[in-house]
């Protein structure tokens, strides 16, 4: 359900207070109806930061919503938004990110990154209060994760470092510490001993050592 905005509403977007204005008219506009369930918005952004659109994606229940990134994003592009910012409530007033809020960002982050549309925040808001993602750091700890990174993706990433591994200049030890790094990234993602072995250079001992101490 598309959010109509009024003039005062299209605006800039310069932080996330801005956004939080905006949204707070939204939430007590609409609890109204739905007082005590979670609602799931998208905010589209234009290059300028200006708000093109806010979209209802979900309506869920007391303490959760569905959300599939096909419906978060099939909006912004078809409004051209280069950017959005993710946005529910929690009815409780409690602002604190769930493992299920921080999933569902990490998720839509690498999707963003296949379709062009940069996810660049998600906010948790309240009648009273909020919490952005980016402002606590979690946007950033969040798209450093291989979680739901395509697989081609990671192996070369993967490869890239590897590749910056052999021509490193410095101590064994610091090479072999990056090395094992590499080689638990690729362990937690699936891939064989035996690859993980001549990608990074470890022995196929050590590296299943490795596997043995993630058990």
């Amino acid at each position: 359900m598309n959010v109509k905005l009024t003039e005062t509403q299209k605006i800039k977007i310069l932080n996330s207070d801005d956004i939080y204005v905006i949204m707070q008219q939204v939430l007590l506009r609409e609890n109204k109806i739905d007082l005590d369930r979670e609602h799931f918005w998208v905010i589209g952004l234009a290059n300028n930061n200006l708000v093109l659109f806010i979209e209802l994606i979900s309506l869920g229940t007391v303490n959760k919503t569905l959300v599939h990134p096909m419906e978060v994003f099939s909006f912004a592009l078809q409004k051209r938004a280069v950017k959005i910012i993710l946005c529910h409530n929690h009815p409780s007033g409690e602002l604190k990110p769930s493992d299920a809020d921080k999933d569902i960002t990490d998720r839509l982050i690498q999707v963003g990154i296949i379709v062009q549309t940069e996810v660049i925040d998600h906010l948790i808001i309240s009648e009273k209060s909020y919490l952005s993602f980016t402002d606590i750091g979690l946007m950033s700890e969040l798209r450093n994760s291989t979680k739901y990174v395509p697989r081609y993706k990671l192996e070369e990433k993967i490869q890239k470092e590897a590749k910056e591994l052999g021509i490193t200049t410095g101590l064994k030890t610091g090479r072999n510490t990056k090395a094992k790094e590499i080689a638990t990234t690729c362990l937690e993602q699936g891939f064989e001993v035996e690859f993980i072995a001549r990608l990074t250079g470890l022995t196929v001992r050590v590296v299943e050592n490795l596997k043995k101490k993630m058990e």
